[in-house]
């Protein structure tokens, strides 16, 4: 049998809960960042930003930053309209989706800023 690391988090313990995969590693530098929105416009896949606070970011509510960037390919784009939901609200968590038009769903989905746990 693997050995399997235990993520330890509960619901008491704000710091220690996870809300997607990328949230178990360290937060994504800029250039992380840019590689992820490059895949997502090489999918072909709709940009689309949100933010939470993070008290709130467990539940599947999360507040919709302007409208998703549909047909959008510039990455400096959409990465500036990321910052600019950052900017915006630096205490919430922001959150990066591309949506796939042909499977209506998510294709891509990670909290790209983290904001300030209490």
């Amino acid at each position: 049998m693997s050995d399997m690391q235990d993520y330890k988090s509960s619901l008491g313990n704000a710091d220690s809960r996870k809300f997607e995969t990328f949230s178990y590693l360290p937060s994504m530098g800029a250039d992380q960042i840019r590689t992820q929105i490059e895949f997502i416009v090489s999918k072909g896949w709709n940009p689309s930003i949100e933010h939470t606070e993070p008290a709130n970011a467990s539940g599947s509510y999360w507040y919709m930053w302007k409208l998703p960037m549909f047909g959008e390919t510039d990455v400096d784009a959409i990465l500036a309209e990321c910052e600019a939901c950052h900017q915006a609200h630096p205490k919430n968590h922001v959150r990066l989706l591309g949506l796939d038009n042909y499977a209506q769903c998510a294709g891509a989905s990670m909290v790209i800023y983290r904001g300030e746990t209490v």
